[in-house]
């Protein structure tokens, strides 16, 4: 059994009502976490209210839950004045300013408590359970729904599910233990069809999101005897192809597929005055420390950062420099 936190358990169960906050941009643990506990939670007779900055990507519209969100930070701090006990979770949120509100907005949903599975995890609120060895915080949830002694509906699997299934690659980063499996199959005997959440999340692209791929393609570079591929996007590809930002998951995938690479690089350039830029690893190198480097973070095979005051080319010089050093040093 999983080392939980006696505080999590105890405020959860004194708990009337609970707000649940995850990260921005939420990605498929994000989101099917927060959907998942939502609806353990309700099943342990708590009140939810799940916040998100903005509408759910049409890629994860197919999870149980995701129309019942509240993107009104204003309702949720009012949901926390209602009568009874309330409580808020931040997940798979390594960092407490990457919430989609506002510190003041955070400060009024306190207490605050936070569950994530981040390297990089950056202590924030009243306080967590921050678990690296675990695949996901999808598996989080489920082990904590056991400590709850809480039923994990159909629903719930699918979500948690997904959630396990896309921060593992599909179950191939070195992060996928035995009880990745194990938890993965519990949730299939509670009726998740493998088969369909692939294709729901691989199998149901867009044309426009195929145009996208062709251009970011074309922009692939290799370095280090072909350990380092590089590629990129700009607010005019997606223009020309017709694709939305929810077409740019999973593009990174592409290089790194590649035999001899050992970290793909994805920068966007997406925001006028922003670019970002995502990291997929393979291997002995640790991706998640070398965005903390660029005061950013997550996972030792995927990881992320954000510059504000820099162009593609300067960014692409600046990782390829401190990629380079990096691959270097581990192989010394």
């Amino acid at each position: 059994m999983a080392k939980i936190p006696e505080l999590l358990v105890e405020r959860i169960h004194s708990a009337d009502r609970i707000v649940l906050l995850t990260h921005v941009r939420p990605d498929g643990d994000a989101l099917g976490s927060s959907f998942g506990f939502a609806d353990i939670l309700r099943g342990l007779g708590k009140t939810v209210c799940v916040f998100l900055e903005e509408a759910v990507s049409p890629l994860y519209q197919f999870l149980p839950g995701c129309d019942s969100i509240v993107t009104d930070v204003g309702q949720i701090v009012e949901f926390t004045k209602e009568s009874g006990a309330c409580l808020t979770i931040a997940l798979d949120a390594g960092d407490g300013n990457r919430l989609g509100i506002t510190p003041e907005e955070l400060k009024s949903l306190e207490p605050v408590l936070a569950i994530d599975h981040h390297k990089s995890h950056k202590d924030y609120g009243l306080g967590r359970w921050v678990d690296p060895t675990k695949s996901s915080t999808g598996e989080m949830i489920y082990e904590l729904a056991l400590k709850l002694g809480a039923e994990v509906s159909y629903a719930a699997a699918v979500n948690l599910y997904v959630a396990i299934c896309t921060d593992t690659g599909s179950f191939r980063y070195d992060s996928t233990l035995p009880r990745t499996f194990q938890i993965a199959s519990e949730l299939v005997e509670k009726g998740v069809k493998p088969h369909d959440v692939s294709q729901c999340l691989h199998d149901n692209v867009s044309l426009q999101r195929i145009k996208l791929l062709k251009e970011v393609l074309e922009t692939l570079k290799v370095y280090e005897d072909g350990k380092l591929a590089f590629v990129h996007v700009t607010g005019d590809m997606l223009d020309r192809s017709g694709a939305s930002t929810d077409d740019l998951e999973g593009l990174v995938d592409y290089p790194r597929s590649l035999g001899s690479v050992k970290v793909a690089v994805f920068i966007k350039e997406i925001m006028e005055g922003e670019i970002s830029v995502s990291l997929r690893a393979k291997g002995e190198c640790d991706v998640a420390e070398v965005a903390s480097r660029f005061k950013g973070g997550g996972h030792r095979n995927a990881a992320g950062f954000r510059f504000s005051d820099k162009t593609i080319d300067e960014v692409h010089l600046l990782v390829l420099n401190e990629l380079s050093g990096t691959l270097k040093n581990s192989v010394e």
